[in-house]
C-alpha cells in the first residue's frame, strides 16, 4: 500500500532540516551585515567583504589551508590508492592482517589521540613543527578514508578485464596503469575530494602539530572566536559555503550531461 507523507514526518523533515540548515543561512543573512556586532542587524551591506580581503592574517591563512589540503590530499590519494590495489588484488600475504590494522586505525581512533601521538613523535625526531608536519598529520588521517572508497570501487570491478590484457601480454604493472587505475578513476577522485574536505576541516590534528608560520584557516576562526566573533569570520564562511555549492551544482551538471551523452550515443539509430 502506498502511504501519503504524514504530518508526523513532514514535522520531523521539516525541523531537521530546519536544525541542519537554519544555522547556515542566519550566518549568510549576518554577512552582509553593516553593524560591527554581529548578533545586532544594521541594514544590509558588503562592507565586510571588502574587510576581509584587507584582513592579510585571514587570507595567510586560507592560503596556507588550501596549499596543505592540496598536498596531503594528493600524497593519500597515491599512498591510499596504492594499499586499496594490495589489499584487494594480492590476496593473502603475510602481514596483511596488521598492514589493513595500521591503515584503518585512524579511522577510529580519536583525533586527539592521534594529533598527540604525531605530536610526540615529531618532537622525539626533533622535526620542527610546520608545514610539513600538518601535511604529514592530515596525510595519516585521510589516506585510510581513500583506501576504503578506492578498495570498494575495486572490489566491484570486472576482473575479467584486467586478466584478459595480462592474457594479451601486458605486464601486470601495466595492466595497473592502463586497466585498473583508469576504471578505478571514479573512486580515486571520490577518495581525493574526500581527503581534501577533511584536511581543509580539520582543527584538532592541526592543532597538536602546527608550528610558526602554518596557521590553518579553522585555527585562525577558533582563535578569533575566542576573543569574539568578527563580521569578517562570517563572510569568510560564506565564501567557502558559495565555492562549495558552486562545486556541487556544477559536479552534478557535468554527471547529468555525461548520463545524456552516453544515451545518446548508446541509442538505436534507425
Amino acid at each position: 500500500m502506498r502511504r501519503g507523507l504524514s504530518s508526523f514526518n513532514l514535522t520531523s523533515l521539516t525541523l531537521g532540516l530546519a536544525f541542519l540548515y537554519l544555522p547556515i543561512v542566519i550566518l549568510v543573512i549576518y554577512s552582509f551585515n553593516e553593524s560591527r556586532l554581529v548578533a545586532v542587524w544594521g541594514g544590509w551591506s558588503t562592507r565586510w567583504y571588502v574587510e576581509l580581503w584587507r584582513d592579510e592574517a585571514l587570507i595567510d591563512a586560507a592560503r596556507m589551508s588550501l596549499m596543505i589540503a592540496l598536498a596531503s590530499a594528493l600524497t593519500a590519494t597515491v599512498l591510499g590508492t596504492l594499499a586499496a590495489v594490495a589489499l584487494s588484488r594480492f590476496g593473502r600475504f603475510r602481514g596483511r592482517t596488521a598492514f589493513s590494522a595500521m591503515i584503518f586505525a585512524p579511522l577510529v581512533m580519536p583525533e586527539v589521540i592521534t594529533g598527540l601521538s604525531l605530536l610526540l613523535l615529531f618532537v622525539a625526531a626533533d622535526v620542527a613543527r610546520g608545514f610539513w608536519t600538518v601535511t604529514i598529520a592530515h596525510t595519516t588521517l585521510t589516506m585510510c578514508f581513500v583506501t576504503i572508497i578506492v578498495q570498494s570501487r575495486l572490489a566491484d570491478m570486472d576482473r575479467s578485464l584486467e586478466e584478459a590484457a595480462m592474457d594479451l601480454g601486458c605486464p601486470p604493472f601495466r595492466t595497473m596503469l592502463t586497466v585498473t587505475i583508469p576504471l578505478a578513476l571514479p573512486g580515486i577522485i571520490a577518495g581525493f575530494l574526500l581527503a581534501f574536505a577533511l584536511s581543509l576541516d580539520d582543527l584538532v590534528i592541526a592543532t597538536f602539530t602546527t608550528g610558526p608560520g602554518a596557521t590553518t584557516l579553522p585555527i585562525r576562526i577558533y582563535s578569533d572566536v575566542r576573543l569574539g566573533v568578527k563580521p569578517q569570520i562570517n563572510a569568510v564562511c560564506t565564501v567557502m559555503i558559495a565555492v562549495v555549492a558552486v562545486m556541487v551544482i556544477l559536479a552534478s551538471w557535468l554527471g547529468r550531461s555525461r548520463n545524456a551523452t552516453g544515451k545518446r550515443a548508446a541509442a538505436p539509430r534507425l
